[in-house]
């Protein structure tokens, strides 16, 4: 039997109404923002995600979907985030020409070879949105505000605000060169992958996963305490801001970005609960990437959000799923008249925006008005010779037992 591939998940019908409601809350939160989808290909060059996420990160090194289109003889990638898809989009389309900010929200599904773990999948679901043009720690916390309200408006709690500030290009190089200088003296312990990282990119020694690399890691110098004076007073404006809008936060010197297009505020939403993958959503200010991706330099702040991770969390916490769409009429009918004037009904009410059903596998009368109880219809209209030629029909409440005779040439829904 063919089975899906490894690291993929279906959503069958029963799960799908979770997802459609969390999807309207992500838009309509979004709009309220004053955000308008976007929605850009499935894949792209993947020289975009090399110079858009990084060469040097696991995701375009390890995790990356490439192959060779078969027509240009190019490198293509199936997406692995929205960021960079968004910021070619602009550029392409000459948007950096109206007036600013530009607000971009989507919900988006993206690839990464992982290994599969619960709230970790190769193919996932992503909302993401992103802010450009306005440089000010108004905007910073407008980002913030607006995955905040995603998880208030989802009932969800025990969701944490981590926060920290990596400073600007000014202030990076004295920082990475105490990095370099205090990870220098640990170099004989670090795992092979740091020592590399040593070199390269010594801020994502920070975020390691070995237990060693992880434990050096805590006694690191803090990016904070190595702030110029204006990356300095965009954080303290931006903490302001938040507890000004009751938006509780802890300041995080472990939550770091490697690429120097990635300026001052970086985020996560972590969640209680869910296992290992807990952050639910990561953003940050990128102020370099339009440039370095092409375009004019244009500020720019953003978030990702995964939809599996954000259904955990509200699993963990016991709020239920939506309950199914149940039918408002379903017409039983016995006999091949009856069937026939069944599927006509049917379609007629179907026009009219109503969920109608009727048998298509021809059950008996009782096994169908079993089947109308278990969908949980709303009404029955039971049709057989004698109301086909009387024209006239009983309909039955299903919720108080109620019944009402009713003309089915004209018949409307109560």
């Amino acid at each position: 039997m063919i089975q899906k591939i490894k690291g993929t998940i279906d959503i069958l019908p029963d799960e799908t109404p979770l997802y459609r409601k969390i999807e309207s809350v992500m838009r309509e939160e979004a709009q309220n923002y004053g955000f308008g989808e976007i929605r850009t290909p499935t894949f792209e060059n993947t020289e975009l995600f090399e110079r858009g996420v990084g060469d040097t990160t696991d995701v375009v090194q390890k995790e990356m979907y490439t192959f060779v289109d078969r027509d240009e003889n190019r490198r293509i990638s199936l997406r692995p985030e929205g960021t960079a898809s968004v910021v070619r989009a602009l550029i392409e389309h000459g948007c950096q020409s109206e007036p600013m900010p530009l607000k971009y929200f989507y919900l988006i599904n993206c690839f990464r070879h992982e290994a599969p773990q619960a709230g970790r999948s190769r193919e996932f679901f992503q909302f993401g949105a992103e802010l450009f043009g306005a440089d000010s720690p108004a905007a910073d916390a407008t980002m913030i505000a607006l995955a905040s309200s995603v998880f208030r408006r989802l009932g969800l709690s025990g969701i944490t605000l981590h926060l920290n500030s990596i400073g600007c290009k000014n202030c990076r190089a004295d920082y990475r060169a105490a990095l370099v200088s205090y990870f220098g003296s640990h170099r004989d312990e670090l795992c092979d992958t740091c020592k590399t990282r040593l070199e390269k990119n010594p801020l994502r020694l920070l975020d390691c996963k070995s237990p060693i690399c992880s434990a050096i890691a805590q006694g690191a110098p803090k990016t904070i305490d190595y702030l110029c004076t204006d990356c300095k007073a965009h954080f303290d404006s931006l903490t302001r801001l938040l507890d000004g809008m009751g938006i509780a936060y802890t300041v995080d010197p472990k939550i770091v970005r490697g690429l120097d297009y990635y300026t001052r505020t970086v985020f996560e939403f972590i969640a209680d609960g869910i296992g290992a993958q807990s952050t639910v959503c990561g953003g940050g200010r990128y102020d370099g990437l339009v440039e370095e991706l092409g375009g004019s330099p244009l500020s720019g702040i953003g978030f990702g959000m995964g939809l599996t991770r954000v259904i955990l969390a509200l699993r963990a916490q016991g709020i239920a799923d939506p309950s199914p769409v149940s039918p408002r009429l379903y017409i039983a009918a016995l006999g091949d008249e009856a069937a026939l004037s069944a599927s006509v009904i049917t379609e007629r009410l179907r026009r009219t925006g109503a969920y109608v059903e009727c048998d298509l596998v021809g059950r008996s009368l009782k096994a169908q008005m079993k089947y109308a109880n278990k969908i949980g219809a709303d009404y029955t209209l039971i049709l057989g010779d004698n109301e086909i030629a009387t024209g006239r029909a009983m309909l039955r409440d299903m919720k108080n037992s109620t019944q009402t005779e009713v003309e089915i040439a004209s018949f409307t829904l109560p």
